[in-house]
Protein backbone atom coordinates (compact mmCIF):
# COMPACT_ATOMS: atom_id res chain seq x y z
CA UNK A 1 0.00 0.00 0.00
CA UNK A 2 2.88 2.40 0.96
CA UNK A 3 4.40 1.84 -2.97
CA UNK A 4 0.92 2.60 -4.23
CA UNK A 5 0.97 5.52 -2.36
CA UNK A 6 3.66 7.00 -3.46
CA UNK A 7 3.23 5.62 -7.13
CA UNK A 8 0.11 7.89 -7.19
CA UNK A 9 1.52 10.80 -5.29
CA UNK A 10 3.85 10.36 -8.63
CA UNK A 11 1.34 10.29 -11.09
CA UNK A 12 -0.55 13.53 -9.64
CA UNK A 13 3.30 15.32 -9.69
CA UNK A 14 3.80 13.90 -13.47
CA UNK A 15 0.21 15.11 -14.54
CA UNK A 16 0.60 18.81 -12.50
CA UNK A 17 4.84 19.24 -14.56
CA UNK A 18 3.11 18.04 -18.12
CA UNK A 19 -0.08 20.81 -17.60
CA UNK A 20 2.56 23.55 -17.27
CA UNK A 21 5.23 22.25 -19.78
CA UNK A 22 2.54 23.06 -22.15
CA UNK A 23 2.70 26.59 -21.00
CA UNK A 24 6.69 26.83 -21.09
CA UNK A 25 6.68 25.66 -24.27
CA UNK A 26 4.09 27.93 -25.80
CA UNK A 27 6.61 30.69 -24.44
CA UNK A 28 9.41 29.52 -26.33
CA UNK A 29 7.31 29.24 -29.24
CA UNK A 30 5.69 33.21 -29.06
CA UNK A 31 9.26 34.41 -29.14
CA UNK A 32 10.04 32.58 -32.22
CA UNK A 33 12.81 29.74 -30.51
CA UNK A 34 12.65 27.02 -33.26
CA UNK A 35 11.61 24.00 -32.31
CA UNK A 36 14.80 21.97 -33.31
CA UNK A 37 16.48 24.62 -30.91
CA UNK A 38 14.61 24.18 -27.69
CA UNK A 39 13.36 20.82 -27.96
CA UNK A 40 17.07 18.95 -28.34
CA UNK A 41 18.52 21.09 -25.78
CA UNK A 42 15.65 19.78 -23.15
CA UNK A 43 15.98 16.21 -23.50
CA UNK A 44 20.29 16.65 -23.44
CA UNK A 45 19.83 18.45 -19.97
CA UNK A 46 17.69 16.04 -18.61
CA UNK A 47 19.53 12.87 -19.94
CA UNK A 48 22.90 14.21 -18.48
CA UNK A 49 20.99 14.98 -15.55
CA UNK A 50 19.94 11.62 -15.17
CA UNK A 51 22.87 10.36 -15.63
CA UNK A 52 25.08 12.25 -13.03
CA UNK A 53 22.09 11.38 -10.90
CA UNK A 54 22.25 7.50 -11.48
CA UNK A 55 25.86 7.09 -11.05
CA UNK A 56 25.98 9.10 -7.63
CA UNK A 57 22.73 6.46 -6.73
CA UNK A 58 24.87 3.57 -8.22
CA UNK A 59 22.35 2.54 -10.31
CA UNK A 60 23.06 -0.45 -12.85
CA UNK A 61 23.16 1.18 -16.51
CA UNK A 62 24.26 -1.35 -18.05
CA UNK A 63 22.25 -2.04 -21.49
CA UNK A 64 21.96 -5.98 -22.42
CA UNK A 65 22.26 -6.91 -25.69
CA UNK A 66 18.85 -7.98 -26.00
CA UNK A 67 17.36 -4.86 -25.01
CA UNK A 68 19.10 -2.38 -27.17
CA UNK A 69 16.45 -2.26 -30.33
CA UNK A 70 13.73 -1.72 -27.61
CA UNK A 71 15.91 1.75 -26.01
CA UNK A 72 16.02 2.77 -29.89
CA UNK A 73 12.83 2.75 -31.05
CA UNK A 74 12.00 3.98 -27.68
CA UNK A 75 13.64 7.12 -28.41
CA UNK A 76 12.67 7.05 -32.02
CA UNK A 77 8.77 7.27 -30.52
CA UNK A 78 9.76 9.81 -27.37
CA UNK A 79 11.40 12.19 -27.24
CA UNK A 80 12.15 11.98 -31.00
CA UNK A 81 8.79 11.98 -32.87
CA UNK A 82 6.17 13.10 -30.05
CA UNK A 83 8.11 16.24 -28.98
CA UNK A 84 8.90 17.24 -32.98
CA UNK A 85 4.91 16.45 -33.32
CA UNK A 86 3.51 18.01 -30.05
CA UNK A 87 5.71 21.34 -30.34
CA UNK A 88 4.87 21.79 -34.05
CA UNK A 89 0.97 21.00 -33.06
CA UNK A 90 1.24 23.51 -29.93
CA UNK A 91 2.69 25.80 -32.82
CA UNK A 92 0.50 25.89 -35.56
CA UNK A 93 -2.86 25.91 -32.94
CA UNK A 94 -2.14 28.42 -31.12
CA UNK A 95 -3.43 26.88 -27.90
CA UNK A 96 -1.62 25.11 -25.06
CA UNK A 97 -5.24 23.78 -23.58
CA UNK A 98 -6.59 22.17 -27.19
CA UNK A 99 -3.33 20.34 -27.15
CA UNK A 100 -2.76 18.69 -23.71
CA UNK A 101 -6.75 18.05 -24.71
CA UNK A 102 -5.87 16.03 -27.81
CA UNK A 103 -2.43 14.55 -26.11
CA UNK A 104 -4.56 13.36 -23.45
CA UNK A 105 -6.95 11.21 -25.55
CA UNK A 106 -3.99 8.80 -25.34
CA UNK A 107 -5.92 6.16 -22.99
CA UNK A 108 -8.34 6.06 -26.35
CA UNK A 109 -5.32 4.97 -28.62
CA UNK A 110 -4.46 2.91 -25.79
CA UNK A 111 -8.02 1.00 -25.86
CA UNK A 112 -8.33 0.80 -29.61
CA UNK A 113 -4.56 -1.02 -29.63
CA UNK A 114 -5.54 -4.14 -26.64
CA UNK A 115 -8.66 -4.37 -28.02
CA UNK A 116 -7.79 -5.23 -31.99
CA UNK A 117 -4.30 -6.41 -31.13
CA UNK A 118 -3.95 -7.84 -27.21
CA UNK A 119 -7.82 -8.55 -27.81
CA UNK A 120 -8.34 -7.21 -24.38
CA UNK A 121 -12.07 -6.84 -22.89
CA UNK A 122 -13.55 -3.63 -22.61
CA UNK A 123 -17.07 -2.89 -20.77
CA UNK A 124 -19.59 -0.84 -22.90
CA UNK A 125 -19.08 1.87 -20.78
CA UNK A 126 -15.70 1.94 -21.98
CA UNK A 127 -16.78 2.27 -25.46
CA UNK A 128 -19.41 4.93 -24.70
CA UNK A 129 -16.58 6.99 -23.31
CA UNK A 130 -14.70 7.44 -26.58
CA UNK A 131 -17.71 8.78 -28.30
CA UNK A 132 -17.80 10.68 -25.51
CA UNK A 133 -14.45 12.08 -25.23
CA UNK A 134 -14.60 12.99 -28.82
CA UNK A 135 -17.90 14.70 -29.13
CA UNK A 136 -16.44 17.02 -26.07
CA UNK A 137 -13.00 17.59 -28.32
CA UNK A 138 -14.91 18.55 -31.30
CA UNK A 139 -17.17 20.92 -29.15
CA UNK A 140 -13.54 22.36 -28.11
CA UNK A 141 -12.48 22.68 -31.68
CA UNK A 142 -15.65 23.62 -33.31
CA UNK A 143 -15.64 26.85 -31.06
CA UNK A 144 -12.02 28.19 -30.93
CA UNK A 145 -12.06 31.71 -32.05
CA UNK A 146 -10.62 32.69 -35.04
CA UNK A 147 -8.07 29.45 -36.25
CA UNK A 148 -4.93 30.11 -38.22
CA UNK A 149 -4.30 28.77 -41.53
CA UNK A 150 -3.02 25.66 -40.00
CA UNK A 151 -5.01 24.90 -37.52
CA UNK A 152 -6.32 21.84 -38.90
CA UNK A 153 -2.93 20.52 -39.53
CA UNK A 154 -1.64 21.29 -35.97
CA UNK A 155 -5.05 18.64 -35.34
CA UNK A 156 -4.02 16.25 -37.51
CA UNK A 157 0.36 16.47 -36.05
CA UNK A 158 -1.43 16.49 -32.70
CA UNK A 159 -2.86 13.04 -33.28
CA UNK A 160 0.95 12.02 -34.39
CA UNK A 161 2.16 12.56 -31.13
CA UNK A 162 -0.25 10.27 -29.37
CA UNK A 163 0.38 7.91 -31.22
CA UNK A 164 3.98 7.62 -30.41
CA UNK A 165 3.22 7.83 -27.21
CA UNK A 166 1.37 4.90 -27.26
CA UNK A 167 4.21 3.26 -28.73
CA UNK A 168 7.10 4.42 -25.96
CA UNK A 169 4.13 3.81 -22.69
CA UNK A 170 4.52 0.03 -24.10
CA UNK A 171 8.41 -0.37 -24.65
CA UNK A 172 8.73 1.55 -21.11
CA UNK A 173 6.59 -0.59 -19.84
CA UNK A 174 8.28 -4.01 -21.22
CA UNK A 175 11.72 -2.41 -20.25
CA UNK A 176 10.72 -1.91 -16.31
CA UNK A 177 11.17 -4.99 -14.71
CA UNK A 178 14.51 -4.93 -15.70
CA UNK A 179 15.88 -1.29 -15.99
CA UNK A 180 15.01 1.30 -12.82
CA UNK A 181 12.85 4.32 -14.09
CA UNK A 182 15.64 6.68 -14.01
CA UNK A 183 17.87 4.44 -16.12
CA UNK A 184 15.11 4.39 -18.70
CA UNK A 185 14.64 8.00 -19.08
CA UNK A 186 17.92 8.68 -19.24
CA UNK A 187 18.82 6.72 -21.96
CA UNK A 188 15.55 7.53 -23.82
CA UNK A 189 17.05 11.20 -23.81
CA UNK A 190 20.24 10.58 -24.32
CA UNK A 191 19.64 8.33 -27.26
CA UNK A 192 16.36 11.02 -28.54
CA UNK A 193 19.17 13.79 -28.48
CA UNK A 194 20.95 11.54 -30.81
CA UNK A 195 18.26 11.78 -33.29
CA UNK A 196 17.81 15.16 -33.07
CA UNK A 197 21.28 16.54 -33.71
CA UNK A 198 20.73 16.51 -37.38
CA UNK A 199 18.28 19.45 -37.23
CA UNK A 200 19.90 21.03 -34.35
CA UNK A 201 22.66 21.74 -36.34
CA UNK A 202 20.62 22.56 -39.36
CA UNK A 203 17.58 24.59 -38.49
CA UNK A 204 18.12 24.58 -34.61
CA UNK A 205 20.92 27.03 -34.51
CA UNK A 206 20.59 28.79 -38.18
CA UNK A 207 19.11 31.92 -36.70
CA UNK A 208 20.85 31.98 -33.23
CA UNK A 209 20.91 35.17 -31.43
CA UNK A 210 22.77 35.30 -28.20
CA UNK A 211 21.49 38.38 -26.63
CA UNK A 212 18.26 36.45 -27.14
CA UNK A 213 18.82 32.45 -26.68
CA UNK A 214 21.09 33.00 -23.84
CA UNK A 215 18.44 35.53 -21.73
CA UNK A 216 16.81 34.34 -18.66
CA UNK A 217 13.21 34.52 -20.65
CA UNK A 218 14.39 31.92 -22.99
CA UNK A 219 16.82 30.07 -20.11
CA UNK A 220 14.00 30.03 -17.48
CA UNK A 221 11.38 27.98 -19.85
CA UNK A 222 14.36 26.11 -21.28
CA UNK A 223 15.11 24.58 -17.92
CA UNK A 224 11.93 24.32 -16.36
CA UNK A 225 10.94 21.84 -19.51
CA UNK A 226 14.53 20.19 -19.08
CA UNK A 227 14.85 19.82 -15.44
CA UNK A 228 11.38 19.83 -14.00
CA UNK A 229 8.90 18.25 -17.39
CA UNK A 230 11.83 15.62 -18.29
CA UNK A 231 14.19 14.98 -15.99
CA UNK A 232 11.53 14.23 -13.46
CA UNK A 233 8.37 14.07 -14.65
CA UNK A 234 9.37 11.00 -16.89
CA UNK A 235 11.65 9.42 -14.20
CA UNK A 236 8.17 9.85 -11.91
CA UNK A 237 6.04 8.38 -14.71
CA UNK A 238 8.43 5.37 -15.64
CA UNK A 239 7.83 4.71 -11.59
CA UNK A 240 4.40 4.97 -11.79
CA UNK A 241 3.42 2.71 -14.79
CA UNK A 242 5.77 0.15 -13.02
CA UNK A 243 3.54 -0.17 -9.74
CA UNK A 244 0.46 0.96 -11.13
CA UNK A 245 0.20 -0.33 -14.89
CA UNK A 246 -0.50 1.14 -17.67
CA UNK A 247 -4.23 1.30 -17.51
CA UNK A 248 -4.19 3.40 -14.14
CA UNK A 249 -1.83 5.48 -14.90
CA UNK A 250 -3.40 6.38 -18.13
CA UNK A 251 -6.55 7.46 -16.41
CA UNK A 252 -4.40 10.11 -15.30
CA UNK A 253 -3.77 12.12 -18.56
CA UNK A 254 -7.24 12.97 -18.41
CA UNK A 255 -7.07 15.32 -16.08
CA UNK A 256 -3.71 17.06 -18.07
CA UNK A 257 -6.38 19.51 -20.23
CA UNK A 258 -8.21 20.97 -17.25
CA UNK A 259 -5.09 21.77 -15.08
CA UNK A 260 -3.50 23.59 -18.22
CA UNK A 261 -6.88 25.55 -18.86
CA UNK A 262 -6.90 26.39 -15.47
CA UNK A 263 -2.94 27.57 -15.32
CA UNK A 264 -3.09 29.15 -18.50
CA UNK A 265 -6.53 31.13 -17.63
CA UNK A 266 -4.57 31.82 -14.48
CA UNK A 267 -1.44 32.99 -15.80
CA UNK A 268 -2.99 35.30 -18.86
CA UNK A 269 -1.79 32.48 -21.60
CA UNK A 270 -5.49 31.47 -23.10
CA UNK A 271 -8.80 32.06 -22.36
CA UNK A 272 -11.51 29.70 -23.47
CA UNK A 273 -15.36 30.90 -24.27
CA UNK A 274 -18.16 28.86 -22.45
CA UNK A 275 -18.61 26.36 -25.09
CA UNK A 276 -15.22 25.50 -25.02
CA UNK A 277 -14.99 24.85 -21.28
CA UNK A 278 -18.24 22.53 -21.17
CA UNK A 279 -16.27 20.48 -24.30
CA UNK A 280 -13.71 20.46 -21.99
CA UNK A 281 -15.55 18.84 -19.23
CA UNK A 282 -17.34 16.42 -21.23
CA UNK A 283 -13.85 14.99 -23.13
CA UNK A 284 -12.15 14.55 -20.11
CA UNK A 285 -15.62 12.98 -18.73
CA UNK A 286 -15.37 10.61 -21.98
CA UNK A 287 -11.50 9.65 -20.93
CA UNK A 288 -12.43 8.56 -17.98
CA UNK A 289 -14.88 6.31 -19.12
CA UNK A 290 -12.83 5.00 -21.29
CA UNK A 291 -10.34 3.98 -18.57
CA UNK A 292 -13.13 3.06 -15.71
CA UNK A 293 -12.46 -1.10 -15.05
CA UNK A 294 -15.70 -2.77 -14.06
CA UNK A 295 -15.33 -5.58 -11.55
CA UNK A 296 -16.65 -7.94 -14.12
CA UNK A 297 -13.64 -7.08 -16.23
CA UNK A 298 -11.18 -6.95 -13.11
CA UNK A 299 -12.09 -10.22 -12.33
CA UNK A 300 -11.46 -11.24 -16.15
CA UNK A 301 -7.90 -9.69 -16.13
CA UNK A 302 -6.90 -11.77 -12.59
Amino acid sequence: MKGKFWAYMAATGTVLLWSMSYIWADRLLALNIPVEFFVPVRILLAGCLLWILNKIAKLDMKIRKKDWVKFLLLALCMPFVYFVAETYGLKFTESPTLTSLIIATNPIFSMVVGLLIFKENFSKINIFGVFIAIAGLWLVTYTAEKPGPLFGVGIAILFIAVISEVSQIAFTKSLSDTYAPSVIVMYQFLFGAVFFLPLFLTKGIRAFDASLYLSWKVLYPTLALALLCSATAFSIWAYAIKMLGVARTSVFLAIVPLITAVLAFILGEETLAGLQWAGLAVAMIGIFLTQLVTKKNYDTER
